[in-house]
């Protein structure tokens, strides 16, 4: 398999990627707003990626709620912010249980296995607009719980969690979108407060990395191709589940996506996750990227083995348990 995931091009598989897809194997998919229409469309969409590669390939999403969830109403339920939740909810915990097994529920009945979640960056003041109301809290304790709380809620449901954004985005105060973010924290810092969640959640089959520079770390290198920093992800923080790399495409980094493959691999992920869809692009870091090393086949291995069929839910008294919670 290709140490890649990548994201089609619109609402169904076209003649080109069907091609490309199957030559490549890809481990997965990842799907945005323009893969999503209607539940029939979307099933189909996820049907026809696994025909593509002839096997059971994980399928992505980024379904927090709130401003980042890419199935939206009149299809799907639309959540608060998860900081505006945790926030407003009278058992905070259990609400975001409730609120991510609901979510798992939706993403399991139209082939969707993984989701890119949950967050364990910590909110401060200082933290980008476009990361701040997605978090789940402003101290260690308080996201340690709300993350478990998620996890194990898309356990439940079927669905893989993503830990994200390893090891730590709290700090940014640019959106890593547009521009590359640097933290000044000592490391001393960083480990007591930014590193400790994640550290807590290294169990977790599946991660993503952040594409910040942690200065007292590696100066020169966003976490994402570094491999200082992971060393940090991999011995300290001891994540060992299947890491992917933030979207490739980002203005973060600089490069060719040839370039950004080549060095991300190099630092130690195992996997490049490229979600615009363009075809050259695609291309190019399938070759870039290379076969999935034993290592790396190994924990997706075991992360992929953590799918299970969910048991049955009562819909309606979990959206009744979440209103009650939410007043």
């Amino acid at each position: 398999m290709t140490a890649a995931i990548f994201g089609p091009e619109g609402p169904e598989i076209n003649d080109w990627e069907q091609g490309f897809f199957r030559e490549a194997q890809p481990l997965g998919f990842i799907l945005f707003a323009r893969n999503i229409d209607t539940p029939d469309q979307l099933r189909r969409l996820t049907y026809g990626l696994r025909e593509a590669v002839q096997r059971d390939a994980p399928i992505l999403i980024d379904q927090e709620g709130g401003r980042v969830q890419r199935m939206r109403s009149p299809h799907w339920r639309e959540y608060l912010p998860a900081l505006d939740q945790m926030d407003r909810a009278q058992d905070p915990i259990r609400a975001q249980w409730v609120r991510n097994r609901l979510i798992a529920a939706e993403l399991h009945d139209v082939g969707i296995d993984a989701n890119c979640a949950p967050l364990a960056d910590i909110a401060q003041s200082a933290t980008h607009p476009v990361l701040q109301n997605r978090l789940y809290g402003r101290d260690v304790e308080t996201v340690i719980a709300a993350a478990r709380a998620c996890a194990d809620a898309h356990l439940a449901g079927g669905v893989l969690p993503v830990l994200k954004h390893i090891p730590g985005h709290g700090r940014a105060t640019m959106d890593s979108h547009l521009q590359l973010p640097q933290v000044n924290a000592s490391r001393a810092e960083l480990e007591a407060r930014d590193f400790a969640p994640f550290k807590a959640l290294n169990d977790l089959p599946m991660g993503m990395s952040a594409h910040i520079v942690f200065s007292d770390i590696d100066p020169d290198a966003p976490a994402t191709i570094s491999p200082d920093m992971m060393k940090v992800i991999r011995h300290d923080i001891g994540f060992d589940g299947l890491l992917m790399t933030d979207d490739l495409s980002m203005q973060a980094l600089s490069g060719t996506m040839a370039d950004r493959s080549k060095a991300a691999i190099r630092a130690g992920c195992d996997v490049i996750l490229h979600c615009n869809g363009q075809r050259a692009e695609m291309q190019a870091v399938a070759t870039a990227a290379g076969a999935m090393s034993p290592q790396a086949t190994a924990r997706a291995n075991r992360a992929l083995a953590m799918r299970k069929t969910p048991a049955k839910i009562d819909i309606a008294a979990l959206e009744a348990e979440l209103a009650h919670h939410l007043g």
